[in-house]
């Protein structure tokens, strides 16, 4: 396992921020500022948010690749960010994934993260939910070996753990495995633990996230911010073992999303909790 950092925990930084409970920075990075910062935090790895990256710029690809490789860095591609085949039902973005198969491969990535949906786009029935994502995924299974790519699908606060499980062994693919995110289920009122358990042979790429609730309704997003690593309430060691005994080797890539209030103090405040989280994990896959 091989401890690196999602381009996510930067969001702000990219342009992005969530509305009401986020501000601007007033400031941003480009993709290149944010190899300089995972080489200089000592990473082995980075997951990029296709959506931060002007991909379709010609040459920029090779050029990323280029920069990956000298700087020794492993790569995941990953692709959907927000809502990603809208639970099934959008035909449009199932082609557009099929086209980041092929920049997932000019890039050097064996491994790309996409979003089957998102908490907006879930449907009420897990019936219909599962018929739409088989009906558009079916295909891209072909593309991915093609491009020699496995799909890993985040649970994004989407798909609970046995839904992930029936999707994976209806489709019973090699080129189709999960990005496991280890707070999104909690999100979802499911235990980490127990979400790992199930889904450990399918498990292809990572967000390794802590959160810790506020007040409100337990259904919001807003309640579960993300903290620095070993703050909040996800049993991380114990979610190391299950990737261990796995035989689990790819990256352990460090998520911070929407940060809790007590963790904002100043400009960088994502940076500081990126170091403390990358500090924890560190000595926790060294204590596995």
């Amino acid at each position: 396992m091989q401890i690196a950092i999602d381009s996510y925990c930067y969001h702000r930084y990219f342009g992005e921020h969530y509305a009401g409970l986020e501000q601007d920075p007033g400031s941003r990075i480009s993709v290149w500022d944010f190899l300089d910062k995972a080489q200089s935090m000592g990473v082995a790895g980075v997951s990029l948010e296709s959506c931060f990256i002007a991909f379709d710029e010609p040459g920029l690809i090779e050029r990323l690749r280029i920069e990956l490789d000298a700087r020794k860095l492993e790569r995941v591609w990953a692709w959907g960010h927000p809502n990603g085949l809208c639970s099934g039902t959008n035909a449009e973005a199932a082609l557009d994934l099929k086209r980041h198969l092929a920049v997932a491969e000019k890039l050097g990535s064996s491994v790309m993260r996409i979003c089957a949906g998102g908490r907006r786009t879930r449907p009420a029935s897990w019936a219909e939910h599962k018929r739409g994502l088989v009906h558009l995924l079916t295909p891209l299974l072909a593309s991915a070996e093609q491009h020699g790519v496995v799909m890993a699908i985040e649970n994004h606060i989407d798909l609970l753990a046995d839904e992930m499980l029936d999707l994976m062994t209806t489709l019973d693919s090699p080129w189709l495995g999960v990005c496991f995110d280890t707070a999104n289920n909690l999100r979802m009122f499911e235990h980490p633990v127990s979400v790992a358990r199930k889904l450990a042979p399918y498990i292809k790429a990572t967000h390794i996230k802590d959160v810790l609730p506020q007040r409100g309704d337990p259904a919001l997003f807003k309640t579960w911010p993300s903290v620095p690593l070993g703050q909040g309430l996800v049993e991380l060691p114990e979610i190391l073992d299950v990737l261990r005994d796995a035989h689990y080797t790819g990256l352990l890539a460090v998520e911070i999303d929407y940060l809790h209030p007590s963790y904002r103090d100043g400009q960088q405040d994502e940076e500081l909790a990126l170091i403390r989280s990358l500090a924890y994990l560190k000595r926790a896959v060294e204590a596995t």
